[in-house]
């Protein structure tokens, strides 16, 4: 797969428009990728018993998306075979009176992944340039009023750039997927919350709330993903009016991301390597 017609790495204009939410890359069904998400699970999950035993590199794995992309399910699915020691999942919800005591990244700072381990963040630090910019929550915390004006979300795209550029240059690589959901896929899937009983606890009237503010959520989106792409921090335009190829597209550009870090079990040194022995003929004289 050409993972990087689905990549952003910034320095020109991103449109949504480009992309397109139901491209399904030339399969017709669920069945014509299955073997490959088992094969990228299968790798992934090698890679990443390697990683965590060299213990040199995190990875930090970001999901946004509007309500019923199928973040939840995504991160499921393709993380199914990842060693849970090695892995932390937090999700991102509005946040608690000591979360707002602090400064907006702190609640992230806080559970970023130890070396060797991987980190989910269902929703991130990007729900203050996205939520915060939509509803203007900025003007209702707690800050000196001079922090308060029309430039603050402007000011926190450098700061976010300049944060993830401090977590690649200290061995967390972040990668940011964005679910690509049309606005037709999303009335389908709340209807379908609403129908099956199994799936009313997935809903609430605050989704219909929030889905009024579409357009303006696209354009937050959009100027948040074109200010903060880099390179070394590209984002991920996934669609996800198919949740199969929305995970088939996360497993390819996990596994791509991971071979490049490329991993490798610890190597011993000779002293090690002759305690080993030792240890081996003991084990075997017990017998």
């Amino acid at each position: 797969m050409n993972i990087e017609k689905y990549q952003v790495t910034g320095g020109k204009k991103f449109k949504l428009d480009d992309f397109d939410a139901k491209d399904r890359g030339g399969f017709e069904s669920s069945a014509d990728v299955d073997e490959i998400i088992a094969r990228n699970i299968k790798e992934i999950s090698e890679l990443q018993s390697k990683l965590y035993a060299e213990g040199k590199t995190a990875i930090l794995i970001i999901f946004q998306a509007m309500d019923a992309a199928g973040k939840d399910s995504a991160i499921k699915h393709v993380m199914s075979g990842i060693n849970p020691q090695g892995v932390d999942v937090y999700s991102f919800k509005q946040p608690s009176a000591e979360e707002l005591s602090h400064d907006y990244l702190w609640r992230a700072v806080k559970v970023l992944p130890a070396r060797g381990k991987i980190a989910i963040f269902n929703r991130s630090y990007y729900e203050d340039v996205l939520i915060g910019k939509v509803h203007k929550l900025y003007e209702k915390q707690n800050l000196p009023d001079k922090l308060k004006g029309k430039d603050t979300i402007s000011k926190r795209y450098k700061q976010i750039s300049g944060f993830e550029e401090y977590l690649w240059e200290n061995g967390i690589v972040t990668v940011k997927f964005f679910l690509h959901l049309s606005k037709g896929t999303q009335r389908k899937r709340f209807l379908e919350r609403i129908d099956k009983k199994d799936k009313n606890w997935k809903f609430s009237p605050s989704d219909l709330q929030e889905r009024e503010y579409w357009d303006e959520y696209r354009e937050a989106y959009e100027t948040a993903i074109e200010k903060t792409a880099t390179e070394k921090n590209p984002w991920y335009i996934v669609p996800a009016d198919k949740k199969w190829y929305t995970r088939t597209v996360i497993s390819e550009v996990l596994l791509h991301t991971m071979k490049k870090i490329n991993p490798e079990y610890p190597t011993i040194s000779e002293e090690q390597t002759k305690a080993l022995e030792e240890s081996r003929k003991k084990l075997i004289e017990e017998s």
